[in-house]
């Protein structure tokens, strides 16, 4: 039993220090060893480039800073409704981060609702840098978002969120994954890679403002890969993770906040 533990806080220890994160939209194999990025699709237009995420704040419309008082929590209390999303409503989807949302979850809501994709990439000016910037800014954007969906005939905005964790764990076949033969090389697996996803999702109604947050189940996976292939391998993973996260974030969407379930 010792000795178990003992390996079992080395593995950690050897798991932990390779551990990377990195949000779903910005999801490229970076290699560990070469911080070099995987030849994937290559984005020439910055106009689609990843910039960062969406604020929860701003999306929801929290001034942060801002003073509010108890009879203000109390109206706010009294006036707030359940969200709740009807079959047909028109729902502007944004991922937080990215010029369109992945074509995975628009499918998957589309099964019952109508999908308006909508940009996720944030605004980047220099008031940032100012020590006031967010007074007042967050609601103001949250309004404007409100403002856009409603001229677009939407019921609700969908925005959410995701990020990828993963770990890398060398195999003892690490040193020996190239064996030299007459004309040939073999190319034994020489690297566990462990990932895991995590999604969240914000409801709100366009015409009152009301909003909630739920996450969907986490979704883990373990694969074996090839220094060669060890980018491409990453991206099938990675893209079968985020479809398996998207079809439950849809399905809890519709299950725990619509009544599309009691009219089937």
């Amino acid at each position: 039993m010792k000795h178990t533990t003992i390996w079992f806080l080395l593995l950690a220890g050897i798991l932990l220090g390779c551990r990377s994160i990195r949000p779903i939209s910005n999801s490229s194999y970076v290699n560990p060893s070469r911080n070099t990025a995987y030849c994937g699709p290559q984005v020439s237009d910055p106009a689609i480039a990843y910039r960062g995420e969406l604020n929860e704040f701003d999306v929801l419309g929290i001034a942060r800073g801002q003073m509010t008082s108890e009879s203000e929590i109390h109206r706010a209390l009294d006036q707030a409704k359940q969200v709740k999303l009807h079959p047909g409503n028109s729902i502007l989807l944004i991922q937080s981060g990215a010029a369109f949302p992945d074509a995975p979850m628009v499918a998957a809501l589309s099964k019952h609702f109508q999908i308006v994709p909508f940009s996720g990439v944030p605004f980047v000016s220099s008031a940032e840098s100012r020590p006031d910037y967010g007074s007042g800014n967050s609601e103001s954007f949250a309004k404007s978002l409100r403002l856009a969906a409603a001229r677009g005939g939407n019921d609700f905005i969908v925005c959410y969120w995701g990020f990828l964790e993963s770990a890398n764990e060398d195999l003892p076949t690490k040193t020996v994954s190239w064996m030299p033969m007459p004309g040939l090389k073999w190319v034994l697996p020489d690297e566990k890679q462990h990932m895991r996803i995590r999604l969240k999702l914000a409801i709100v109604d366009v015409r009152s403002g009301n909003w909630t947050v739920f996450s969907p189940e986490q979704f883990e996976d373990t694969r074996k890969s090839t220094s060669p292939r060890r980018g491409a391998k990453d991206q099938i993973l990675v893209e079968e993770l985020k479809k398996r996260a998207y079809e439950a974030g849809a399905r809890d969407l519709v299950q725990l906040h619509s009544d599309i379930a009691s009219t089937q």
